[in-house]
């Protein structure tokens, strides 16, 4: 298995990785001009964790700007997707090493993520993987647009 940039080739089976979790289905259009968008901006990293042709895990690091202190980026982690059938065996440890690898390259000076806490499996990967829940607390609001459409 590798970790490697996303490549547009992925598309297809990453939203078949997102219906896993959300089960919903993704618009492939639109994932296709969200991909060359996001790689074109620099703002964005992008990782796949794939073994063959067979992507079995996704993440995406948004790199912000800081205006105070020694005005260092920081990135957020997002989209953090690993097939159900890879879970527990290794997949989201390569990706997250990676990714803040790559942070470390941006200078970035720290990673924060949000996830549900009923998601216990997720919480506990994200300690095991050094990420303290002690020291502050996560807030998320979703928004809400008039012209949004669901999907059929």
């Amino acid at each position: 298995m590798i970790v490697r940039e996303m490549i547009t080739e992925d598309i297809p089976q990453l939203a078949q990785l997102y219906k896993q979790f959300w089960n919903e289905e993704s618009r492939i259009e639109k994932m296709y001009e969200g991909l060359k968008k996001l790689q074109k901006s620099g703002s964005h990293i992008m990782l796949s964790a794939v073994e063959g042709n067979q992507l079995m895990g996704s993440v995406m690091g948004v790199i912000c700007g800081e205006i105070y202190g020694d005005c260092r980026p920081f990135m957020v982690l997002e989209n953090m997707i690993v097939d159900e059938c890879c879970r527990n065996n290794g997949v989201g440890k390569l990706l997250i090493a990676e990714l803040e690898k790559k942070g470390i390259e941006k200078n970035c000076s720290q990673i924060i993520l949000v996830t549900d806490r009923n998601r216990i499996d997720a919480c506990k990967f994200y300690e095991s993987a050094g990420y303290d829940p002690k020291t502050h607390i996560g807030y998320k609001k979703k928004l809400t647009n008039p012209d949004d459409q669901k999907i059929d």
